[in-house]
This record gives C-alpha cells, sequence and structure tokens, in this order.
C-alpha cells in the first residue's frame, strides 16, 4: 500500500515549487487512479517482454521476480457458477486477467476461439472430461467450456487495483484529510511505486492544467528513476 495522503502532499508540493498552480482533491483523485491503472497495466507489457526475451540473463530474472511480486498483490481466486457451461466474468471482484482455470485438481486448457470452434470435430483434438478447453469472450467478458459439464469452477485471476480516494473534510473553508471517511482509500500497489506515482500524477496534472514545463519536469525525473532502477538490477561484474 502507498498512503494517498502522502502522494497528495508531495505533488502539491512539487506543484507549488514549479508554480503551476493548485490541484483540487477532486482532480488529484482522478489523475491518481488513471496513474495508478497506468503503472498497473505496464507490469504486464514489461512481464511479458522480458519472458520472451532470448537474451535473458541475471539481470532480466530480477526483474520477473520484481514484476511478479508486485502483480501477487492483485491476485485472487473466487468460484465462479456455470449456466449451460458459461460463466460471467463480471461477477469475480474488479476483474482484469485470467490466470487459471480449474475444478479440484483438474486444470482446463485455453484455447484460442478458432480451435474452440474446431476442436470438437476432430478425433485427436476434441475435448474431454479428463482435458476439458475453454476460451474468454472479451466482448461480453464470459468463460465458455467445452468438454465436460461444470456447475461451478475455480478461478485465478488478477483484480484491478481498488480506485484510490483522497478522503477529506471542509475546515475553514479548507480540504483536510479525513483517512476515516467512508471512501478514503489509498493505493493498493506496492510500496516501491509512490515517488513513481508522484511523477506520474504530476505529469498527468501537467496535461490537465496545460503546464507544458510540468510535463517534461515530471517526464524527465520518472525517466531517470526508471534508468537508476535498471542500473541498481544489473548483475555485477566478476573480475
Amino acid at each position: 500500500m502507498v498512503s494517498v495522503d502522502t502522494v497528495y502532499q508531495r505533488v502539491l508540493a512539487l506543484a507549488n515549487k514549479e508554480q503551476r498552480g493548485y490541484i483540487t482533491p477532486q482532480e488529484f483523485n482522478l489523475l491518481a487512479n488513471q496513474a495508478q491503472m497506468v503503472i498497473f497495466e505496464q507490469y504486464f507489457y514489461d512481464l511479458n517482454k522480458f519472458l520472451i526475451d532470448p537474451g535473458m540473463d541475471t539481470m532480466h530474472a530480477d526483474i520477473v521476480d520484481i514484476l511478479e511480486e508486485k502483480i501477487s498483490i492483485f491476485e485472487r481466486s473466487d468460484t465462479l457458477t456455470l449456466t449451460a457451461n458459461t460463466g460471467s466474468l463480471n461477477s469475480l471482484n474488479r476483474f482484469y486477467r485470467l490466470s487459471n482455470v480449474r475444478r479440484n485438481n483438474l486444470i482446463l486448457e485455453s484455447v484460442s476461439r478458432k480451435d474452440f470452434r474446431m476442436f470438437p470435430n476432430s478425433p485427436l483434438a476434441a475435448p474431454t472430461a479428463t482435458r476439458p478447453i475453454y476460451i474468454v469472450d472479451t466482448v461480453n467478458n464470459t468463460i465458455q467450456v467445452a468438454g465436460r459439464t461444470f456447475a461451478t469452477l475455480d478461478i485465478d485471476y488478477i483484480a484491478s487495483p481498488t480506485r484510490v480516494n483522497w478522503g477529506y473534510v471542509i475546515t475553514l473553508g479548507e480540504a483536510m484529510y479525513n483517512p476515516s471517511a467512508p471512501d478514503a482509500q489509498d493505493f493498493e500497489l506496492h510500496a516501491s511505486e509512490e515517488t513513481l506515482l508522484v511523477l506520474k500524477i504530476l505529469e498527468l496534472a501537467g496535461l490537465v492544467l496545460n503546464k507544458v514545463g510540468l510535463v517534461q519536469t515530471a517526464g524527465a525525473e520518472e525517466a531517470e528513476m526508471i534508468t537508476q532502477q535498471k542500473l541498481k538490477q544489473q548483475p555485477q561484474q566478476t573480475r
């Protein structure tokens, strides 16, 4: 978790230092959620990149471990009810991406839409009770199963981050942080993402406020921070 108040105060301090204007709580909450999702979604692009990189070395392996640790915060498991071998993924809390589909010790195989249509007509590839298959319909956000009839399935999935909110009360005309507010919510990202969140929000704020300097400053600092992180993750040269 990352404290939403800590991030907001740092954002305000840096914005004021650059004389780029005041960011209201409402603006901050909108930008904070966008920044959180940008960082969260980048995990999967980066993980895919390093997993398929044929030149993977110790540094890449370390990055994969770090990314998997950050993603693990959002790992969830739930039971999905099926009707006519179809279940709605919308019933899963904050569903973002599917990891595994199983029933007890039986793991279902994910296939393409084309294979899902073709396999039942193939004597060798046809799904069976011991080798059921499934597809995810991204349009309707459903899962469809073939080869065996299921009433329920155990779903392992990645949930999207909880929407962040800087809760506050108005005191003497000023917005004051209220951690006890019913809608108060910290960032769900890994604690190491605090600085990146601040810079990403500042960058987005610069676009909203039409402050080119703020965008450039935040973007440059973000790039420098990412470069420093990569340098720290490089393996030591042996002599």
